[in-house]
């Protein structure tokens, strides 16, 4: 039986940001480095754009997994940022579901490293508490394509949406006429090709 279609709200959604640290970073293989960060980052692009609650995570970073990756914390430099001790899963974590709590959301926008643990294990444990999850696919990475699909169809069956950042801030965004040039630069600043076409619509307009 098909589910129902239920949009992303740029009023009733928050990002959480897990884990997308230095040391684990180097763990990701099914995407190539540069187009992963760019996704990460465009990622946290949106967010701001649609001025989401934004939360950042990261799991024992004194250790191997390393820092936050810092662009991320110059984008919300004052975001919720908890640094767990050790908590695999962030939801087991209280001060992080506190800080998801406090948004008021219902809609969790969920990307992080590495997809099957640090993804997974917050999506699935933020639906069994009644969250709508929708999964941002192109900014979390894992190992290889089994893993990352095994991941996928764990989550997708318990009932998350999987995404990308860009069909994301598109439904979020709903409709050109709210604003062209604002979601304009935005992907124009993280697809290269978009970038062609959006130098083509304001040579167009600027000459009207």
């Amino acid at each position: 039986m098909a589910k129902p279609y239920v949009k992303l709200d740029k009023h009733n959604a928050a990002v959480l940001l897990v884990d997308h640290q230095a040391g684990l970073s180097s763990l990701v293989r099914d995407i190539e480095p540069d187009k992963f960060r760019n996704n990460v980052l465009a990622l946290a692009a949106l967010a701001k754009y649609f001025e989401l609650p934004t939360i950042l995570t990261t799991s024992f970073e004194n250790g191997p997994n390393g820092p936050l990756m810092t662009e991320l914390k110059e984008t919300f430099p004052d975001a919720p940022y908890i640094a767990r001790p050790g908590q695999i899963n962030a939801w087991d974590n209280e001060e992080f579901v506190k800080a998801v709590k406090a948004t008021g959301k219902k809609q969790l926008i969920i990307a992080g490293i590495v997809t099957e643990v640090c993804v997974a294990f917050p999506a699935l444990s933020a639906l069994e508490e009644g969250y709508e999850v929708f999964v941002i696919t192109d900014a979390s990475g894992t190992f290889n394509e089994i893993t990352r699909h095994s991941a996928w169809d764990r989550m997708s069956s318990a009932g998350a949406q999987l995404m990308t950042w860009f069909g994301a801030a598109c439904e979020l965004h709903r409709d050109w006429r709210n604003d062209v040039e604002g979601l304009g630069t935005l992907f124009a600043n993280h697809i290269p090709d978009y970038r062609n076409l959006i130098n083509s619509y304001t040579t167009v307009q600027s000459s009207k």
